[in-house]
């Protein structure tokens, strides 16, 4: 057996995740540990930014961690970072084979590939479509394109429809890798609840970040036009917010918290206590917090683009994409028929399971960064 020496840089910020993190950091936080359990050792290049002062691990679960400082604007942060972990991979020689989130840090590639290292790139979403970037942003996304159909040597899709754009536009065949829905059942105590104040059953749960796409815009609007004593509780933010985020925030309705980020049990605690999760995103790739809460059983709402279709199936309750009212009467559906929904969502944890599973994907990846 082949024991690989792999780095691992790109999307997700740090492991275990802290403030600001996201989807990458959630796979990172369940493959890595498992690849490293069947014998592989594996090095995280995670972040710092300027003031932080989160206590930082040099070592999780068998994973090694290395920091390095990065800047706080966004989308230059991940490029300067993963720039610091590209040449550290080369000059160190930390890795034969490195890892990399997201198709925007192809350009890293070349280089690696130039070094004789083997490279394999992970690619979510369609970025450049998402409304978070500039101009500017989404040429650069649509320019990463090339480099990462032609630079590493695989590429793994998270869900086939970005998968097939890719194969089409550029014939050529690729790996489809999802992310995993099984996690571990979280604690009974519940003091996440009591110290927000709130009960098991009575709210409604957002976890991600506040960026235009994620629909969070559409989810306060509709949550704001309903009749009911439950209380939507959103998770998340960034440790740097701009605009769209304060404005997400600057809600007068006394019913929505924003508790700020939350860490480990306690998030997984909020979604199988909820009445129901909800995820009004616009743009996904294949989303691993709708694959938790499907996991912990916990109903679900959520816009109806093909991602999240792919996904939910028939066992979830979907809102045409982009449209409050819309959004406002599914909620509605959801409160008048709790039965219904309780039920789609005990199936939907049996599908899931079957479909989605981390040892199956890990197995897939370790077998993947071999060839």
């Amino acid at each position: 057996m082949e024991n690989l020496r792999i780095a691992a840089f790109g999307g997700f910020r740090s492991i275990p995740p802290r403030a600001g993190a996201a989807g990458s950091d959630k796979i990172a936080l369940e493959l890595y540990p498992r690849i490293v359990a069947r014998g592989h050792s594996l090095i995280a290049y995670s972040r710092i930014y300027p003031g932080d002062t989160d206590a930082l691990h040099y070592e999780y679960e068998g994973v090694k961690i290395k920091y390095f400082k990065t800047v706080k604007k966004a989308g230059f942060d991940t490029l300067v970072h993963s720039a610091k972990a590209t040449f550290d991979v080369i000059f160190r020689n930390t890795a034969d084979v490195v890892h990399i989130h997201s198709g925007a840090n192809s350009i890293w590639a070349m280089f690696l590939r130039l070094a004789g290292k083997r490279v394999v790139i992970t690619q979510f979403a369609m970025d450049w479509k998402r409304d978070k970037w500039p101009w500017y942003g989404k040429l650069f996304y649509l320019g990463s394109n090339y480099l990462t159909s032609y630079c590493p040597n695989a590429v793994a899709f998270d869900n086939v429809f970005t998968k097939e754009y890719f194969e089409k536009k550029f014939n050529k065949k690729f790996d489809f890798i999802p992310y995993g829905s099984e996690v571990k059942m979280p604690p009974d105590n519940i003091d996440i609840l009591d110290k927000l104040s709130i009960a098991k059953g009575e709210y409604f749960l957002f976890v991600g970040r506040f960026i235009p796409d994620k629909g969070l815009h559409i989810l306060v609007e509709a949550f704001s036009s309903l009749q009911t004593i439950k209380k939507l509780v959103i998770i998340g933010g960034s440790p740097n917010p701009g605009k769209y985020e304060l404005s997400v925030k600057g809600t007068k309705d006394s019913r929505i918290i924003f508790p700020g980020y939350v860490y480990g049990d306690d998030t997984n605690i909020l979604m199988k206590n909820a009445y129901a999760y909800i995820q009004p995103s616009l743009i996904e790739g294949l989303s691993p917090v709708i694959l938790t809460v499907m996991g912990l059983g916990t109903p679900l709402i959520c816009s109806d683009i093909m991602e999240n279709k792919f996904i939910c199936g028939d066992n979830a309750t979907t809102f045409i994409s982009g449209k409050s009212n819309s959004l406002t009467q599914k909620i509605e559906y959801s409160l008048n028929n709790p039965l219904a929904i309780a039920h789609k969502a005990a199936a939907g944890q049996i599908d899931i399971k079957n479909r989605f599973n981390w040892d199956k994907i890990t197995d897939q990846y370790i077998e993947l960064l071999k060839k």
